[in-house]
């Protein structure tokens, strides 16, 4: 007697790991979303603490006062004697910066959602 038994997934098991695998994606990336904005925003508050610090030092090293303002250029220059920042900042989040004046914090342009990321795209 000949037995025709064939090896395999039937389309219900099948149907049960790809179900398996959907719900274990739709709980990996939101958490893996908020993770890379929350991995953005620190990493712009870092260059944000950056800017103000060389501002401070821009500020002190030529006699300016609050009032005063630094272009980027002023701070970030060819010759590694009269540089303040290696290179321009760049927000990871693919936005500008504002220097803003002696007396004022820099800020980043985002303005994006959730509106909680926007707390790490400042100084605290």
């Amino acid at each position: 007697m000949l037995k025709n038994a064939k090896k395999g997934f039937t389309l219900v098991e099948i149907m049960i790991v790809v179900a398996i695998i959907g719900i274990l994606v739709g709980i990996a990336v939101p958490g893996f979303i908020k993770a890379r904005l929350q991995a953005q925003g620190k990493s712009c508050a870092e260059n944000l603490q950056k800017i103000d610090g060389a501002k401070e030092q821009w500020a002190l090293e030529n006699n300016k006062t609050s009032t005063d303002t630094p272009a980027m250029s002023d701070l970030v220059s060819a010759t590694a004697a009269n540089s303040y920042l290696k290179r321009t900042p760049v927000c990871p989040a693919n936005q500008a910066y504002t220097v803003n004046n002696i007396g004022a914090d820099p800020t980043c342009a985002w303005s994006g959602t959730p509106a909680k990321s926007a707390a790490f795209h400042q100084l605290p």
